[in-house]
């Protein structure tokens, strides 16, 4: 200390040395020297980046059990001959690609190609416009009546497969369904005893009516979720500069929910390409296999005619076509991604 004349004291300046002090502390470790070291030894941890796949181990694992084996072994079967006497014989002779050159060069095969695409594209089309037009109804309405709307599209998507394809199978019934009585009703004649089952294009028209109820919902839902996003300043913008309700869509609302359409209608392609419940619990691919699809013609091909090898064949190369077709909506996914 040093006195002044006044007789106050005043401490020693700040950066004189305290020889008194004991030794400078270290800086605890940080990053991944601490991530090596333990607090109550010299046993070293995993390094911290290690956890994420640790995490997702399990799944990963899972998933090649249940996916990736069954594949495996599907595209060893596609190059076998595997019919009903080989199949009871339990032997699987190699034939190289004799099964995809057989269906390479069927025409009942680039029949139902072709049936397939056609089926998706009708129904993506229909289930992506009407469920575009009911989420902005629902964003349009009050708040009663987007409950009553949301709890029954809810409740249409939450209705079992199996339950939603009997009902339709009642409503189109030949002797006491509801649409031959409403046709009736309104005076057409020919709907005494009608079947709507009769022919392949009625019964995928039925189809694709069923599908498109049970998909609806969840565009519809997520279209609704997404307009939440968008800001109103935009629509009063828009308003201001004497925009209709297409322009309105096509400048303000589809622009901000571009990659919103984009992934939709990519989940929407997958779930019509695959659907196999729907199309076989109602006709079963008929009349005379002419409501069959890529996933029905596999599945008729290897249980009830007992080609597995041609069946395994058939879904390898639908596999093919959709991964193909997929990985121009991937193109536009990641494109919009690098604009934004």
């Amino acid at each position: 200390m040093t006195v002044h004349s006044q007789g106050a004291a005043t401490s020693a300046p700040q950066d004189a040395p305290h020889e008194s002090a004991g030794p400078a502390e270290t800086p605890p470790p940080t990053g991944a020297k601490a991530a090596s070291q333990s607090p109550r030894g010299g046993r070293k941890s995993l390094p911290s980046g290690w956890l994420p796949y640790l995490l997702i181990g399990p799944a990963v694992l899972s998933m090649a059990t249940l996916l990736l084996y069954p594949l495996i072994k599907n595209i060893i079967l596609s190059f076998q001959k595997v019919d009903k006497i080989e199949f009871i014989q339990r032997k699987a002779p190699f034939n190289g690609v004799d099964n995809y050159t057989e269906l390479l060069g069927d025409s009942q095969f680039w029949t139902v190609v072709v049936r397939s695409f056609v089926f998706t594209a009708a129904n993506v089309l229909l289930i992506m416009v009407l469920g575009s037009l009911i989420g902005l109804l629902l964003n349009r309405l009050g708040k009663w009546m987007r409950l009553v709307l949301s709890m029954a599209l809810v409740m249409a998507w939450a209705m079992p497969i199996v339950a939603s394809v009997t009902v339709f199978q009642w409503l189109f019934d030949e002797q006491y369904g509801v649409m031959n009585w409403l046709m009736r009703t309104f005076g057409f004649a020919g709907y005494d005893q009608h079947n709507w089952f009769e022919t392949g294009m009625s019964t995928m028209v039925i189809i694709t009516v069923l599908l498109a109820w049970g998909s609806i919902p969840f565009v519809a839902l997520n279209m609704y979720a997404g307009l939440t996003t968008v800001s109103g300043e935009l629509y009063e913008a828009a308003r201001m500069d004497g925009a209709n309700g297409w322009q309105t869509f096509w400048k303000v609302v589809f622009p901000n929910l571009k990659s919103f359409f984009l992934v939709t209608t990519f989940l929407e392609v997958i779930w019509i390409f695959k659907a196999f419940t729907q199309i076989y619990a109602m006709n079963k691919g008929g009349p005379d296999r002419a409501s069959e699809t890529l996933t029905i013609y596999a599945y008729v091909e290897g249980q009830s005619q007992g080609h597995y090898g041609l069946a395994a064949a058939i879904s390898v190369l639908t596999i093919v076509m959709l991964v193909i077709v997929m990985s121009f909506y991937f193109r536009l996914i990641l494109k919009q991604e690098e604009e934004q």
